[in-house]
């Protein structure tokens, strides 16, 4: 027996019909905000008992990058849930795929700089670990 809820419920009992879940009417944080909040969609977040989600700063460049790409990711990640129930919204399929382009782009410069990020990375060309000395064997470790 299957446990997933049916999809066809939703759209009969106007879940998806509701004007929060209506793109016309959505309004989105910018994916820094989405990511702090953890919720993308403005009249879908709930504060509790008036908690501020705390402002993440980076120390440094590197670690900037990476929250941005990750900010992104998730603001991406969060657009192709509501995809998944909206797949007829051309807006929200069009900035997703403008968060995905930027992604890539974020990821890209990224691994230029620093490595690679992922194991399927086209900066992981090489495997330089074989040639060099490990982490234990380097002096003044």
């Amino acid at each position: 027996m299957n446990n997933y809820i049916e999809y066809d419920w939703y759209r009969n009992n106007n879940y998806l019909n509701d004007n929060k879940y209506n793109s016309n009417s959505m309004s989105l944080n910018n994916p820094q905000d989405g990511f702090e909040k953890g919720n993308m969609f403005k009249n879908l977040y709930n504060e509790y008992k008036g908690y501020q989600p705390a402002k993440l700063k980076a120390t440094n460049e590197r670690e900037q990058k990476l929250y941005n790409i990750s900010a992104m990711c998730f603001a991406a990640h969060e657009l192709n849930l509501y995809l998944d129930l909206n797949p007829n919204d051309q807006s929200a399929f069009m900035l997703f795929m403008d968060y995905e382009r930027k992604v890539n782009n974020m990821v890209e410069e990224y691994e230029k700089m620093y490595g690679p990020l992922n194991v399927d990375s086209s900066e992981m060309k090489s495997f330089t670990w074989s040639t060099n000395n490990w982490p234990w064997e380097v002096e003044n470790v």
